[in-house]
Parts: C-alpha cells; structure tokens; sequence
C-alpha cells in the first residue's frame, strides 16, 4: 500500500532515489521491479509494482480494440510501459521520453495511491493540489464522496 506525498531529487541523469518507505514496499511486493507509464489524464507518471502492473496490463488488453478511444488509450499505456528495476541503492533510471511526457526536471513529487505511485513534477504537482483544494472548497464535490467519513 503507497501512502503520502514526498518531494524529492531527480539527478541530470534522471536518476531518482525511491524512499526507504517505498522502497521497502517495492522490495516486498515485486522484489524491486517497476512498471513505469504514462498517465493519460494528467502530466505524471504512474509506477507500479511488477504484479500489479500484470493484472492492470491484462485488463487493458481485454478491452475491445475495435473501438478507436480504447484503441488510443492501449497504444499510449501499454506503448509507454517500461519495465525498471531498483539499482542497489534504491534509485530508478527514468527514460527520457517519460521524462519528457511529465516534464520532470530536478525537482519532482511521489504520491501514493494505494496500488501504485504517481510522479510529478514538483510545479504541476503543486498546481494540481492547489486546483483540487479550490475546487473541494468551492463546493462541487461529487456525490460519491459525500459518503465517505475522514
């Protein structure tokens, strides 16, 4: 279970150290093997341990390709996946065009959802948060939401 926000460092190289909490979950639930795509919603990352991706993978490909949006939607997930592993020291190389897709320089953000972690870049995570919290605040909250008790 991926929990929290963290801001890290990325290195010109496109390193980046996964935190110990992280890593240790990574650790225990795919023995460090990562899948890394693209988010077709927003400008981040989505990283997933290995068998999470393979159940999240296969219902991708049940879906009907016949249909031209399932079809794009395939291409660019299933397109961008890329298989990583953790070095020794707990760091993941991030290809460039991923890199490029969700505009991550130096500074970027890890944010636990549950089954896997999204990666931002610090600046579009911040504009992110700050339009979800004006938004909550304006009151369009929807429906589903309302039942839930924090």
């Amino acid at each position: 279970m991926f929990r929290g926000v963290q801001h890290i460092n990325m290195d010109a190289k496109g390193r980046m150290a996964v935190p110990a909490r992280q890593r240790d979950a990574l650790a225990s639930q795919s023995a460090g093997c990562v899948v890394i795509t693209i988010d077709t919603q927003s400008p981040c990352l989505a990283i997933y341990p290995l068998p999470e991706w393979e159940r999240i993978e296969a219902e991708v490909q049940a879906l009907p390709a016949l249909k031209p949006a399932v079809k794009r939607f395939q291409r660019l997930v299933l397109g961008y996946a890329t298989d990583l592993e953790l070095d020794g020291s707990g760091r993941i190389l991030l290809p460039q065009s991923l890199r490029d897709y969700a505009r991550l320089e130096k500074k970027v953000v890890l944010v636990g959802q549950g089954n896997k972690l999204e990666l931002w870049s610090e600046d579009l995570w911040l504009a992110e948060r700050d339009a979800a919290l004006a938004t909550e605040v304006e009151g369009d909250v929807p429906a589903e939401l309302m039942s839930l008790t924090l």
